[in-house]
């Protein structure tokens, strides 16, 4: 599973990071990236719960 960030509607509000600080950061940039290119199991549910609460709608699972 990936989670893939678009960089034109994120907006670094950190909400990402602040729910799963393993996989994401808000950047120098002030975007957010990801840490990790696959998402590991045992953080799956963290990635869907940081992408659902993304209020740019700026991330998007893709398996």
């Amino acid at each position: 599973m990936k989670v893939i960030v678009d960089q034109d509607r994120c907006v670094g509000n950190g909400i990402c990071e602040a729910l799963a600080p393993d996989l994401f950061e808000v950047g120098d940039s002030g975007q957010a990236h990801l840490l990790v290119d696959e998402i590991p199991s045992e953080h799956e549910q963290l990635a869907h719960t940081a992408v659902q609460s993304c209020p740019a709608l700026a991330l998007r699972i893709d398996c």
